[in-house]
């Protein structure tokens, strides 16, 4: 279950800008315990129990070893085998795109087949704030005509950066900017990406024609991170060195269908220790075939580098990591307790992929 949470800045109070959410969901008629099986090869009932352990806190024996994964599979090595698709991505290179098959995609609560029509004004200026709420899907958001300006990146300011195509991750947000040109209707687009699909709302002035827009349309390419390499963020970290650095390796692969960080799997990991007060740098590198969407929880962090290129990069909670690539983040340890680190692909996040920020002295 999701909702919108906004969360209005004063100078966004007395802007003249016509607020429109897009929240956007992949939907199928299966249960998640349902897909967890096909993709897991596992019972519905095993998939369900694995599902369950996921709300476990990290767990480790006492001599300070992890214990094996059981997530219902003998073993956990990276495959080729998938039941989504592959396409080339930047270089050529082979990647792994879309690994559930959903029956329709939802631009808040809707399909193309009856969407939402947003009236606005004749030139009217829109903040647009776009949140992909999908468990296992990317998008790339298309304005079509219209010209935006990407001012906010989850739920933070960065310099604007124009366009009108701009990739959109699991769990990540951006808040646009547009200025329309006068009357007529403007379809807002979600395209799938590596396929066809796509959902949307369309503003539209009033009394303005609004015709019927094609469930489908030519094939979008995989998300990437052309966005992210020209954001920079209106309010930095602080110049600092960093106290800790630490590398989180994403794993796993397809065949069995099982993600891992570091080599372990939730909840059977080793918590990576935190004293309040430091800087923190993680260097997270993708070893895998898939993009993986990273979330912390508890903290924002500020995108430092992108394959090694340093940045002074948009300050959020979720960054994409590009099969076989590599993104260093740095945030500062001031918000004392446990909390995630993990994929936002959910059915990643479920058979492994997650770990654990915990400050020193914290053991509840």
């Amino acid at each position: 279950m999701t909702a919108p949470l906004v969360v209005r800045s004063a100078a966004e109070l007395h802007e003249d800008r016509q607020e429109v959410v897009l929240m956007l969901h992949d939907f199928t008629f299966r249960t998640p315990e349902e897909v967890l099986a096909g993709l897991t090869g596992t019972s519905v009932a095993a998939a369900q129990a694995m599902a369950q352990k996921t709300e476990a806190p990290a767990n480790k024996d006492d001599a300070g070893i992890p214990r094996p994964p059981n997530v219902g599979m003998a073993a956990h090595l990276p495959g080729t085998a998938m039941p989504g698709m592959t396409m080339s991505g930047p270089g050529g290179m082979h990647m792994d795109l879309n690994d559930v098959h959903y029956d329709a995609f939802l631009a808040n609560d809707r399909t193309l087949a009856d969407p939402q029509i947003v009236r606005v004004e004749r030139g009217g200026h829109i903040r647009l704030r776009v949140i992909n709420g999908a468990s296992s899907s990317q998008f790339w958001i298309d304005l079509g005509e219209l010209v935006g300006r990407v001012v906010a990146t989850d739920g933070h300011l960065v310099h604007p950066v124009a366009g009108n195509r701009f990739p959109l991750a699991m769990a990540q947000r951006l808040d646009i900017q547009i200025d329309l040109p006068g009357a007529g209707a403007f379809p807002i687009l979600a395209r799938l990406e590596g396929g066809s699909r796509q959902t949307g709302i369309v503003l539209a002035t009033a009394d303005a024609p609004v015709s019927r827009i094609a469930k489908s349309a030519e094939a979008a390419p995989p998300v990437d991170l052309s966005l992210e390499a020209r954001l920079m963020a209106v309010e930095p970290l602080p110049p600092r060195s960093a106290d800790t650095v630490q590398t989180i390796v994403l794993g796993g692969g397809m065949k069995p269908y099982a993600w891992s960080m570091n080599g372990e799997y939730w909840p059977q990991v080793s918590p990576l220790m935190l004293t309040k007060g430091q800087r923190v740098e993680i260097d997270l590198l993708n070893r895998t075939m898939m993009a993986h969407p990273i979330h912390l929880h508890g903290h924002v962090f500020q995108v430092i580098a992108i394959d090694g290129r340093p940045i002074q990069g948009a300050v959020r909670d979720t960054v994409l990591v590009m099969p076989m690539g590599r993104v260093r983040l740095a945030f500062d340890a001031d918000n004392r307790g446990r909390w995630a680190l993990h994929c936002h692909n959910l059915y990643h996040m479920v058979t492994g992929m997650m770990t654990e920020f915990r400050y020193q002295g914290i053991v509840f």
